[in-house]
């Protein structure tokens, strides 16, 4: 009886990763993949009380135990959790997290003085890759979930950054929000632990397992079509201009933030328009893009966009919101430009395409193609412009996470690292206050910070002149 107790545990918390799960565990070596929840407390709690607090979300979250187990004979990556799962925090002190920031500044894009500490142990964090050399015949199973603790040095005294750092197959974007509001809570702004979390019987299922299938099936023939379809269109793509392709690349960051006065107007405009923001954000990055080159306005690039749905609520069973795991499919649409674009006409045709294809499914009955064509590009990286891994300009997210109830922190963000392969770059779209604050994040040096802040630069100028 007690044997058999125990194999049923143990298939609660360990089983074989899906599909899209499968395909982080290739990308994420490379450096794209690694999600980092951070937050800044201006009131620093104790380190006792932040590593209570974590633990308080592994319990919660039973794929926050695991680890990952590769099969050299099969291939395949399953979860596994161990009978004591360790809870892997470190705590960096004023010294050690000095010395960090000063290697940091000494990096090519970290000597700008408008750079906080604060984003720079952020850039660290999305750049420390505790999967990059995995060894498949040494059977060491790798742990999916990282804490650390920063102490960095404040005009009315220290302060403290607490950094999430997870394996995107266990963790997308609304997993990682959940993560950092459960953090902010549980620790409120006392620096105190003020209450449980509902916690999780078992490790969910894979998004494979939960799709309804008729949303999936695909015939034959079509499926090869869109596969010829994507690999031909990849070829004609347009990108931003590469600085340099040789050296060795990290994930870097720039945040778009707006104003509430701006931010009203636009969701305003978006909601007459019936449109969402993710639209009107891609049409920005597309003008501002083709503005940047210099071109004349006759000439035409292609652009791609991928969009990524939350699926959780259209699966079956429905995964509940909070429930940790990765549940994000993509669809990916391309948009000819020309110059002279006028932003919410183009917002209005980028959002129109993607809406059809997620009515039609697209999300679902191209989630195999679209990570088979992702492996291949891992795995061949000449298949890319310049050996880039650039897979489209931009990637966004459907839905804007949203943050009414004020923070009780000085700052916090949330994203993922996408210096392996990718976009040219990652928008992680939230309202907090009422006020937009978008993470974007951008392979270094492929492209510079100073690029980068053109770009994004433009993309605020054109959506705070928008009509």
């Amino acid at each position: 009886m007690a044997a058999e107790q125990a194999t049923t545990a143990n298939s609660r918390l360990s089983r074989q990763l899906g599909g899209t799960e499968q395909t982080w565990c290739k990308a994420v070596p490379g450096g794209t993949g690694i999600t980092v929840s951070a937050l800044l407390f201006s009131k620093p709690p104790d380190f006792s009380v932040v590593s209570d607090a974590v633990g308080k979300l592994q319990t919660a979250h039973p794929i926050l135990s695991c680890q990952l187990r590769h099969d050299p004979a099969t291939g395949f990556y399953s979860y596994v959790t161990p009978a004591t799962p360790p809870l892997k925090i470190q705590s960096f002190d004023r010294a050690s997290t000095a010395e960090i920031l000063r290697e940091l500044a000494n990096s090519p894009d970290g000597g700008d003085s408008s750079v906080s500490d604060f984003h720079l142990i952020l850039e660290h964090e999305m750049n420390r890759n505790a999967w990059q050399s995995p060894d498949p015949e040494s059977h060491v199973d790798s742990d999916v979930f990282f804490a650390s603790v920063y102490t960095l040095p404040g005009v009315a005294g220290d302060k403290l950054a607490v950094a999430l750092r997870l394996h995107t197959s266990a963790c997308d974007l609304a997993t990682a929000w959940t993560l950092c509001m459960e953090l902010m809570t549980l620790l409120g702004e006392e620096g105190i632990i003020q209450r449980e979390l509902e916690c999780e019987t078992k490790i969910a299922p894979a998004m494979e397992d939960c799709i309804p299938e008729e949303k999936i099936r695909k015939p034959f023939w079509a499926r090869g079509i869109d596969m010829f379809g994507y690999s031909m269109n990849s070829l004609r793509l347009s990108n931003l201009s590469f600085e340099d392709t040789e050296s060795p690349r990290a994930s870097n960051l720039v945040r778009l933030q707006m104003n509430r006065e701006d931010t009203h107007r636009i969701l305003n405009g978006c909601k007459t328009r019936g449109i969402k923001l993710s639209g009107l954000l891609s049409a920005a990055a597309m003008i501002s893009a083709y503005s940047s080159k210099g071109l004349p306005d006759y000439q035409q690039e292609k652009y791609a966009v991928v969009t990524l749905i939350n699926c959780r609520s259209i699966l079956d069973p429905v995964i509940s919101s909070n429930r940790a795991g990765f549940y994000n499919s993509g669809i990916l649409n391309t948009h000819d430009i020309r110059g002279g674009e006028e932003l919410w006409e183009l917002a209005g045709r980028a959002y129109t395409a993607f809406a059809n294809a997620k009515n039609n499914n697209k999300h679902f009955t191209d989630l195999a193609d679209l990570n088979f064509l992702m492996s291949k590009a891992i795995e061949n990286p000449g298949l890319t412009p310049s050996s880039s891994l650039r897979t489209s300009l931009i990637c966004v997210s459907e839905d804007t996470l949203v943050d009414d109830h004020g923070s009780g922190v000085e700052d916090y963000v949330v994203c993922a690292s996408a210096h392996g392969v990718g976009p040219n770059i990652a928008i992680f779209n939230t309202i907090r206050g009422g006020e937009l604050d978008c993470t974007c994040v951008y392979p270094s040096p492929l492209y510079s910070r100073k690029l980068m802040l053109e770009l994004i630069d433009g993309m605020k100028r054109i959506l705070v002149e928008a009509k």
